[in-house]
């Protein structure tokens, strides 16, 4: 049974290896024009390399990510209203909670998709890293000459890239920098989640499951992410945390251009929007309220003319016509 799921594992990985190792060895081969091939220096950058071409590729799947996530903020006063009417039955609740997530346009995975498919590329190279080091063995495009050279490769001329925190080769450096990585990989992470919540999500967001998982979310994932940094190579270290300042810096750009509505990032963007157009000498007005429109679009009912009072001579002289 291991047999098999180790031909299974194998069959997966060796394609990413051919895909990871053909980033790798072409940014280093560019790089070794400038760079000694040897140096720690050539394959770190190679890394920062794969990572940024990694990332640029994931592009498509993480504006997906942003539509998915902003929907289930933006539904859930919805769903709190299914589960307060359904509450006692779970089996409608799910009906219901999933033709609402359909109707919107919504899967509540996608904000899954992008880390979800780094991790295979991740063990790929930490394997690729590893394996080279400690045998020089070739995988991919990365034949045993550059394997060697890839494992033996040091930084500063002392510091292995294939070092880890926990197995710093008598080397304190290695150590240092590992703790740096592992410090920078966990707080963007934690930024980069805390960004998300406290400026694009609508107040009426911030309860209710999703939000919770959130937060559960913001606080788990940092401390996963610096348990396991510590045993995993510098150069892995130097893979998440470049992915990680991707995934900031693009997020920060998403929100600040296209909050989600009724956000603190969407008030921001108002607010600049309208420092602009004065700067520019124009005037934006400010979109109205259902009741601010409702008081402009109403127009004053005509006043409602009183019958004449008629003497009792009128009336029956009135009456003698008939």
């Amino acid at each position: 049974m291991l047999d098999f799921f180790g031909s299974i594992g194998h069959a997966i990985m060796v394609p990413l290896y051919y895909a990871v190792s053909f980033v790798l060895v072409g940014i280093h081969k560019l790089l070794s024009t400038v760079l000694d091939p040897a140096g720690g220096a050539a394959w770190v950058l190679s890394i920062v390399g794969l990572t940024l071409v990694i990332r640029a590729a994931l592009i498509p799947l993480f504006v997906k990510q942003i539509k998915s996530s902003r929907n289930m903020q933006l539904i859930q006063p919805k769903v709190r209203e299914l589960q307060k009417k359904y509450g006692h039955d779970r089996e409608r609740l799910a009906q219901e909670t999933m033709k609402l997530y359909k109707d919107s346009g919504t899967n509540p995975f996608a904000s899954c998709l992008p880390i979800l498919l780094q991790m295979p590329i991740f063990l790929a190279l930490f394997r690729m890293l590893d394996q080279a080091s400690k045998k020089g063995k070739a995988h991919g495009f990365l034949n045993e000459e550059l394997a060697k050279q890839f494992g033996d490769s040091k930084l500063f001329d002392t510091i292995p890239v294939s070092g880890t925190f926990l197995n710093t080769g008598g080397v304190t450096g290695v150590m240092v920098i590992a703790a740096i990585l592992v410090v920078a990989m966990t707080a963007t992470t934690f930024l980069t989640q805390r960004q998300l919540m406290s400026k694009n999500m609508p107040a009426d967001a911030l309860s209710g499951p999703y939000a919770q998982q959130q937060k559960m979310l913001l606080y788990v994932l940092p401390v996963v992410f610096a348990v396991g940094g510590i045993a995993f190579p510098i150069g892995v270290l130097v893979y998440w945390t470049v992915s990680n300042l991707w995934t900031m810096c693009q997020q920060f750009y998403v929100i600040r251009n296209n909050p989600a509505p009724g956000t603190p990032a969407a008030d921001a963007k108002a607010a600049r929007d309208r420092a602009k157009a004065e700067r520019k000498g124009l005037t934006l007005e400010t979109p109205a309220t259902e009741s601010s429109v409702a008081v402009i679009d109403e127009k004053p009912a005509p006043a409602r003319q009183q019958p004449q009072r008629q003497t009792k001579a009128q009336r029956n002289k009135k009456k003698k016509k008939r």
